[in-house]
């Protein structure tokens, strides 16, 4: 008997039309066998309020319903986008009406398909400043995973916004948070999203994990503003305000686990933890701890 996931992404490959079979320059494959583990076929799903989830087992793909348009949080790689817009339509939305596409991070694990999905629904791009150029298909030399990271579409219409800075659309409004470190344009977003008269605050996280080539030194006089940024970044999440955290990759904050229970319709909302953001930045900041930690070490050191 085929897999539910087998049976989801052949429903998904014959959802596309001859015009989306042929070759798209924004819909090339990017790093197909390393993006393949994160490209575990999920069913869109509401998680609270008007916020939901269309995309992947190992991305997060956030989609807000404000009442006069949407607003889609990151977009994976472009090689999902197909599955993405399929997602957004199973809810009853229209790709179309996606008025607003923000962006986490400039990595093409979480921006390579944002051009390709800003083009098909007419929205702006919003991120933070410091991604600018590289949303825009420019490299940032000062990035830590540089060696390793491919180039991905870039962005035409994009607006940018500063720490603090709020958005309006319908009934929201969501507020850019500066969480560098991962990134130096790293931005995690937040708002106020209500079921009756139950209103919660949303925290979309940019990924915190100071991963980096092993030759990388974090310790590096050089680098401690990179550290700096870190140790800021997980001070300001352990102050926000924050009811539900979705993480870009769903397994820095347990999101997998809580998604599944989820889907069993487990009761209290398994999304609801209120020291869900702490408890990110607490882990994040360890994993730095650790990694200074072993370079400083005496004796054989990283390659």
């Amino acid at each position: 008997m085929m897999s539910f996931r087998a049976a989801l992404t052949a429903l998904l490959l014959s959802s596309a039309t001859p015009a989306q079979q042929t070759d798209d320059p924004l819909l090339r494959p990017i790093a197909p066998e390393s993006a393949a583990k994160w490209l575990g076929p999920q069913a869109p799903i509401r998680v609270f309020g008007n916020f939901h989830l269309v995309g992947f087992e190992g991305l997060s793909v956030g989609l807000i319903d404000t009442g006069a348009g949407l607003i889609l949080i990151d977009g994976a790689v472009p090689q999902g986008v197909r599955a993405i817009e399929a997602n957004i339509r199973k809810l009853g939305f229209r790709v179309e009406d996606v008025k607003y596409i923000l962006s986490t991070e400039p990595h093409f694990d979480h921006a390579g398909g944002i051009a390709a999905l800003a083009r098909d629904s007419g929205a702006i791009v919003v991120a933070g400043a410091a991604a600018a150029t590289v949303l825009r298909g420019g490299t940032d030399p000062s990035d830590a995973q540089v060696s390793w990271l491919a180039p991905f579409p870039a962005v035409q219409r994009l607006r940018t916004v500063r720490d603090g800075e709020r958005l309006r659309l319908g009934s929201v409004t969501i507020t850019a948070r500066a969480t560098p470190g991962h990134t130096r344009g790293s931005t995690s977003w937040t708002w106020r999203s209500c079921e009756d008269r139950d209103c919660r605050t949303i925290v979309f996280a940019a990924s915190f994990n100071p991963i980096a080539p092993e030759a990388y030194r974090f310790s590096d006089p050089a680098h401690a503003w990179l550290v700096a940024s870190f140790r800021r970044t997980f001070a300001a999440m352990r102050r926000m305000p924050c009811d539900i955290l979705v993480t870009a990759h769903p397994g820095q904050s347990n999101g997998d686990a809580k998604r599944r229970r989820l889907d069993r319709r487990s009761q209290p909302n398994p999304f609801l933890e209120p020291g869900a953001c702490r408890t990110y930045a607490d882990k994040s900041a360890a994993l730095l701890d650790k990694r200074l930690a072993e370079e400083r070490a005496p004796g054989p050191k990283r390659p």
